[in-house]
C-alpha cells in the first residue's frame, strides 16, 4: 500500500539526524495520503539507520494498523488528532532539536526577531502546555495553540511542525531549529529587537506569494 508515500516518508526521516534535529530513535514524521486519508508513520523505537520503506507503518485515521509488522510511533494518536482537526495538513513532524527544545524547556515562545521567522512562520513560534505522551493529549495541545503557524513548541518536550506535505513540515522543522539557534545566540548579546507585527505580515505575504519560482 502507498508505496511511493512510504518511500517519501522513509527518505525524509534521514533529514532529521542530518540536520541535527534528533538523536538515537527520537522524533518522527508522518504523511497523510490525499486520496485514501491513510497515514504513513515511522515505527516506534527503530534507529534511523534501520528505517526502510517496507517497515513504515500505515494506519487509518482512527489508528487501526492497515499494514506493517512493527508498532507505529508512540505519537501516532497525536498525529491523527492533528490530521482530524487540521484538514489542510498532510504532513506532521516531531523533533527534539536542541535549541528549539531549550525554549520549550523554559516555556517560552521564539519571538519574531528575524526576517526568517517572519517569512516561514508569520509571527512568533508559539509554546503550548505540557502534555503526556501516548494518547491524543499532545495533538490537542498542538491544535490549541499552533494557529496559522506551521510550528509549535510544547513545554518540557520539543517541537511539532505541520505542512501541506511531509516535506513542507520537515522544512519547517529545520527552520525552527535554525531560527532558535540564532535567537539563542542573540540573547547572549542582549535583548533581541522584535519586528513590528505589520512588518511581519508584509514579510510573510511576500515569502508566500512572491519569493521563489
Amino acid at each position: 500500500m502507498l508505496e511511493s508515500l512510504r518511500e517519501e516518508v522513509c527518505n525524509l526521516h534521514f533529514e532529521l539526524p542530518k540536520n541535527n534535529l534528533v538523536v538515537w530513535t527520537s522524533g518522527n514524521i508522518s504523511a497523510r495520503d490525499v486520496d485514501t486519508g491513510h497515514v504513513v508513520i515511522k515505527p516506534s523505537g527503530v534507529k534511523y539507520d534501520d528505517l526502510n520503506p517496507q517497515n513504515m507503518c500505515i494506519v487509518d485515521i482512527d489508528g487501526s494498523v492497515l499494514e506493517g509488522e512493527l508498532q507505529p510511533s508512540s505519537d501516532t494518536a497525536s498525529h491523527l488528532y492533528i490530521y482530524k482537526h487540521m484538514p489542510d495538513v498532510h504532513g506532521v513532524v516531531h523533533t527534539h532539536s536542541p535549541y528549539a527544545t531549550a525554549f520549550a524547556a523554559v516555556g517560552k515562545p521564539i519571538p519574531a526577531v528575524l526576517t526568517a521567522i517572519a517569512d516561514e512562520f508569520g509571527g512568533p513560534i508559539p509554546c503550548g502546555e505540557f502534555a503526556l505522551i501516548g494518547g491524543e493529549q499532545i495533538g490537542k495541545a498542538v491544535v490549541e495553540v499552533i494557529g496559522d503557524s506551521p510550528a509549535v513548541l510544547l513545554r518540557n518536550h520539543g517541537v511539532f511542525t505541520v505542512g501541506p506535505s511531509a516535506e513542507a513540515a520537515v522544512k519547517a522543522a529545520v527552520m525552527v531549529e535554525d531560527c532558535a539557534r540564532v535567537v539563542w545566540l542573540a540573547l547572549q548579546l542582549g535583548e533581541p529587537v522584535e519586528i513590528p507585527p505589520e512588518e511581519v505580515a508584509k514579510l510573510h505575504d511576500r515569502y508566500r506569494n512572491v519569493y521563489g519560482q
